[in-house]
């Protein structure tokens, strides 16, 4: 399986709103985060968050994740990403809904979410790598992907809280996105 082709040659982190870029009938989507500790595979969950999934892609196709940190590593809870500011506060210039399906649940380490404020319409571009079940994100935020490889990877990202907490936050090198015919 090719990567899909990149839309930009350097990182573009503003938009007014997402290309639609995927087709969840046709194809399977994938992505590989490669970052500062090694590679993360994912399987993208289009049929069930279609726009969430559609945008990340195209976030991921416009190269926008290249460089950004994790600001908020939780052991045993999460790893969150996305933000080009590193604050916890940036996004991509737009936001969209929550997709939840009472299928997919925070059952499992490597649950693939979408990070959002008290608003449900304010999915954005940050997201977050479950450590194990978190029963308490269960239909409250976009489930979109599963870790299928390199969760050990994901294991090692640098704390930024709690007692075992380091000043050098990893970043995302890279995000290839791949697409497979159902």
């Amino acid at each position: 399986m090719e990567a899909l082709p990149y839309k930009s040659d350097k990182p573009v982190t503003k938009f007014a709103k997402p290309e639609q870029v995927i087709d969840a009938a046709r194809f399977d989507y994938f992505a590989e985060i490669e970052t500062s500790k090694g590679k993360i595979g994912i399987d993208l969950y289009e049929t069930e968050a279609p726009n969430t999934v559609n945008s990340f892609v195209f976030l991921a196709l416009h190269r926008y994740f290249e460089g950004i940190v994790f600001h908020r590593v939780i052991p045993g809870f999460v790893a969150q990403t996305g933000d080009p500011t590193g604050t916890g506060m940036g996004g991509p210039g737009y936001q969209f809904g929550l997709e939840v399906t009472p299928r997919l649940n925070y059952d499992r380490k490597g649950v693939l979410g979408m990070a959002r404020t008290m608003d449900p319409n304010s999915n954005g571009s940050q997201f977050f790598i479950t450590y194990g079940p978190t029963p308490n994100l269960n239909q409250q935020y976009t489930i979109f992907g599963q870790v299928t490889q390199g969760m050990e990877v994901v294991e090692k990202i640098n704390p930024t809280e709690g007692p075992m907490a380091k000043p050098e936050r990893d970043k995302i090198l890279s995000v290839k996105i791949f697409a497979r015919s159902k």
